[in-house]
């Protein structure tokens, strides 16, 4: 037996024990959402470069971005299938060692058809990390402490979004995109290495399950999918989810490219531009978490529509700006905003919907 199943010993542990299995489960999972942000974001900025390198116009452009998109979209829920039958642990480290070679292998291609290739098989592997990421998460967390850790844990997509930038494009400008694209996957497999030395053993279930919800949730998984098919509320909240990620993976795909080439800014000052808004939208989704638990728990959509509709200004403001500083203001302003619903709408399903 090694180091990590020291929690896993049949007795229940002792606080400290379930303090520092969190701890550790929660830096991990945020450090990979981190590089997996910046491996997800790091093609925005190379872009102008790889569109130029390759030939490719703006539609095709366009395209190589979809394809990690659709193909992202389309293995979520095999992913989670995946975390069940196999297991948290192999499921993370084989997501993030297999998406850092598709990274790699992004730098290697010589065309549009292998590029469109590559990036569909980079979005099948990270559609793998999601539905692992959560059930190390439950097991290894107490329900008590769970929504706070899973808050931290996808804060962290906001700041790896913002160091992408920051990271890649002064590195893009010092070696080229094709040996950027190594560089980051090199950082990927050390992560996943870590991942799976350092990753806990999970709690026993007296420790992250309330008795009567693991019951519910036993009873239900015969009708589950079924079920979840045919509830309206679910399909509103799948709208809902895709219209707020229309407007976050617009910015970490668009800005960098559109700054560097329409604004007329170096690479590097463009990736600090687009930088700012997303490492602001972190704070404020930290901040809206706390208005959440604070004053908005039971009226999430009194804080939600608000929000959103003064960022969907800013956003028309954003894009009638004539210099390139009111365009980030804007810009900032408008991801600042939309960062504040963010718990609001990730927790709305949680509240509404049966436990089943």
């Amino acid at each position: 037996m090694n180091r990590h199943d020291a929690a896993d010993t049949g007795a229940e542990p002792d606080e400290a024990v379930v303090r520092r299995t969190s701890t550790v489960t929660i830096a991990l999972l945020m450090g990979v959402f981190v590089i997996d942000y910046i491996d997800r974001v790091m093609i925005g900025v190379a872009l102008p470069f790889l569109g130029a390198d390759l030939a490719l116009d703006k539609t095709q452009q366009g395209l190589v971005v979809s394809a990690f998109a659709i193909a992202y979209m389309v293995f979520q829920v095999p992913g989670g299938l995946a975390a069940d039958r196999f297991g948290a642990r192999p499921l993370l480290v084989v997501s993030l060692v297999a998406w850092s070679v598709f990274t790699a292998t992004t730098g290697m291609v010589g065309g549009l058809v292998a590029l469109l290739a590559v990036r569909c098989l980079f979005g099948v592997a990270q559609a793998l990390f999601p539905g692992a990421s959560f059930k190390a998460l439950a097991e290894r967390t107490p329900p008590q402490t769970r929504n706070r850790s899973a808050g931290l844990m996808l804060a962290s997509n906001s700041i790896g979004a913002g160091l992408a930038p920051l990271v890649v494009a002064p590195i893009i400008v010092a070696i080229g995109w094709r040996h950027t694209f190594w560089v980051v996957a090199l950082g990927g497999v050390v992560l996943g290495l870590l991942m799976w030395w350092l990753l806990p053993r999970p709690l026993p279930r007296e420790v992250t399950e309330l008795d009567a919800v693991a019951e519910g949730e036993q009873a239900a998984t015969a009708a589950g999918a079924a079920q979840v098919l045919r509830n309206g509320a679910v399909w509103r909240y799948a709208a809902l989810f895709a219209c707020f990620n229309m407007l976050s993976y617009g910015m970490i795909t668009w800005v960098p490219s559109y700054l560097y080439e329409a604004r007329g800014l170096s690479l590097v000052a463009a990736g600090l531009s687009s930088a700012i808004p997303l490492l602001i939208t972190a704070v404020s989704a930290v901040v809206g978490g706390w208005l959440m638990s604070r004053w908005f728990d039971d009226r999430a959509r009194l804080l939600v529509v608000p929000v959103l509709a003064v960022s969907a200004v800013l956003l028309v403001l954003m894009l009638q700006a004539e210099s390139t500083t009111a365009f980030t203001v804007y810009q900032t302003l408008a991801m600042a905003f939309s960062g504040l619903a963010t718990m609001g709408i990730l927790g709305m399903p949680i509240r509404a919907l049966p436990a089943s």
